[in-house]
């Protein structure tokens, strides 16, 4: 029987080794695009970094105690292909949320919603993607015999991958979002939605993958509720201002 020791440290190698390759790679379209357009302040783009993370964290344990637990079934299911499903969704609403004009403080509503969102789910939806340590992971896991060791060994390996570049990349992005913006602030809101328009494009294309149809009219009702929000903000507010140029 082999030492479960070896196997927690093999586990979190390979974490470690996705972390610091193609975790990065596939990643940072969707993490770089929310942090630069949302251009905040140093903490709030570590504060995003750790958010997303931790997302993916939480999910890796999640998925190790559902592969442990529901076996060969659950591989089978993933293998279909539905997270690219679930990734582009939330890619979806993300973009719609960032599109969104941020307030922050009191009151509700959807612009309070948009200042306080973080990218959590986002890290959720992107432990997805198919490759090979994630199979070799939920392999694993699957014959661990219980649902609490698969958990175990999913947050070993999650604990890998935040050995990551991210952790620098992420925020260096906020922060270069947010230089811009101070010294062009008429690029604010062009940054905001020129992000938001990548993440809807990046979600249409994982639909895409899953079904055709389905992401031409996905992504068609995210534009239309974009515009429909942004409609109706601006009747509010008696008018459209669109800053297209710098000033003189």
């Amino acid at each position: 029987m082999p030492d479960p020791a070896v196997s927690y440290v093999s586990v979190w190698l390979l974490g470690v080794s996705l972390g610091l390759t193609a975790c990065t790679v596939t990643c940072l379209p969707f993490i770089g695009t929310w942090v630069l357009g949302r251009n905040s302040a140093g903490a709030g783009s570590l504060a995003d970094a750790l958010s997303f993370l931790g997302g993916r964290l939480v999910a890796y344990g999640l998925l190790g105690a559902a592969a442990a637990a529901l076996g060969s079934w659950f591989l089978e299911q993933l293998a279909t292909g539905w997270g690219n499903a679930v990734i582009g969704l939330v890619s979806l609403g993300a973009g719609l949320v960032l599109a969104l004009p941020r307030r922050e403080g009191t009151g509700c509503g959807v612009r309070r919603l948009a200042g306080r969102s973080s990218p959590f789910l986002m890290g959720v939806a992107l432990t997805l993607i198919p490759c090979a340590p994630l199979a070799t992971l939920l392999a694993t896991c699957a014959a661990a015999g219980s649902a609490g060791a698969g958990w175990l060994l999913g947050s070993t390996f999650g604990l890998g991958t935040l050995l990551s570049p991210m952790l620098v990349l992420i925020p260096a992005t906020g922060g270069f979002g947010r230089r811009l913006a101070a010294r062009n602030p008429w690029l604010t809101l062009w940054l905001r939605l020129g992000a938001a328009g990548v993440l809807v494009a990046l979600g249409g294309r994982r639909l895409a993958l899953v079904d055709a149809a389905l992401a031409g009219w996905a992504v068609l009702a995210a534009v239309l509720i974009g515009a429909a929000l942004g409609f109706l903000r601006t009747r509010r507010r008696g008018g459209i201002v669109i800053p297209i140029l710098p000033a003189a």
